[in-house]
């Protein structure tokens, strides 16, 4: 049986078990004392009036043992969920040290170093490894033709050795597949560009888009670890239509916008996708639902969420257009492609309208 002892003092009891011979004794850590009156009997889940009957503590009636209440947190005999432990692991502590510094440091109110935050963040880390990506997705497009020129050689080569050896005619699909996927690989590996390198910028972004997510959700709900430099915080640190970060945008303003930029960015790259495969066609589709979804749950999170995710995007928005940029990419040394153009950005306004607007 467990008793939870409800008091308004914050107390904290380890109750230690020694061993001398056969007696067995019991040396309550007492870290604070308080007097109740009750207590919660988890067998029974019921309250019941609390006496010290026990023959250990024989003599000192008066004495009750109490279990500390964390003003902010649930007692539950069970583990936390993944979700609690992912809010206080240690990544997110070092994001909210980030944080707290930055806007200690900066001197700015907290919307705008929220946005500093996100920019530098986007632009140091994120940009190269977009580059890096562009770098990836071009040698990969490249070497479609030798691969195609590759596998029609390879297609007259099996029915010749089919003939050699007896070869059935899922034997000869069998050999022409496998030498095929060698020869892709070997030429992914000559070239330094296999296509899972391009996949390394989700890899980085992802994680640390929860880690200041849920960084930001914890110091505007005041379940931060790192404490603030004004006990307001976050309260006082929005603007204009959301003076208070830690509620929601009740305007639903950065929710839509966020819901339309982010189907800007979708759009915006199935445009450069001359002729899309079904899988092609199902991720970006799978896409425009989470840009979707992400409007409602931007409307209940806490404004600094909503702010940051605007934020993120809206940078995500201008670095997806200086990588279309011909200038910008003869910069960074990323090889020509097929869809690429002298006037990109001419050709994406031309074609938005007429898909969707015409």
């Amino acid at each position: 049986m467990m008793w939870l002892k409800f008091t308004r003092l914050t107390t904290i009891v380890n109750i230690r078990t020694c061993h001398y011979g056969n007696l067995t004794t019991l040396r309550p850590h007492i870290r604070s004392v308080s007097q109740g009156s009750s207590y919660l009997d988890t067998r029974t889940h019921s309250i019941r009036p609390l006496c010290c009957r026990s023959p250990l503590l024989a003599g000192n009636t008066s004495i009750t043992l109490t279990l500390g209440l964390q003003p902010r947190r649930t007692i539950t005999t069970d583990r936390p969920s993944w979700y609690e432990s992912v809010a206080d692991s240690t990544p997110v502590y070092l994001t909210e040290q980030l944080l707290v510094s930055t806007q200690q440091m900066t001197g700015l109110p907290w919307w705008a170093s929220i946005m500093c935050m996100t920019l530098a963040l986007r632009t140091a880390i994120t940009l190269p490894l977009g580059i890096y990506q562009s770098i990836i997705i071009a040698k990969v497009e490249t070497l479609q033709k030798e691969i195609a020129v590759l596998a029609r050689q390879l297609h007259f080569e099996i029915p010749i050795r089919a003939k050699e050896k007896g070869w059935s005619e899922k034997t000869c699909r069998f050999h022409f597949k496998k030498n095929l996927k060698r020869i892709v690989s070997e030429l992914y590996v000559r070239d330094n560009c296999h296509p899972f390198k391009a996949s390394l910028l989700i890899w980085v972004q992802l994680p640390m888009w929860v880690c200041l997510s849920l960084a930001l959700r914890n110091l505007s709900l005041g379940m931060g670890h790192v404490p603030l430099a004004s006990e307001a915080g976050l309260a006082t640190g929005g603007a204009l239509w959301f003076p208070d970060l830690t509620l929601p945008d009740s305007t639903w303003i950065m929710p839509v916008s966020l819901g339309l930029i982010n189907l800007l960015i979708t759009e915006i790259f199935a445009l450069r996708q001359l002729e899309p495969s079904k899988f092609q066609k199902c991720v970006t589709n799978f896409i425009r639902g989470i840009s979707l979804v992400m409007i409602p749950i931007a409307a209940t999170v806490p404004s600094s969420m909503s702010l940051y995710w605007l934020s993120s995007s809206c940078v995500g928005l201008a670095h997806n257009l200086l990588l279309r940029s011909p200038r910008f990419r003869g910069v960074c040394r990323i090889p020509p492609t097929r869809s690429d153009s002298e006037t990109p950005y001419k050709d994406i306004a031309a074609t938005f309208v007429a898909k969707y607007i015409k």
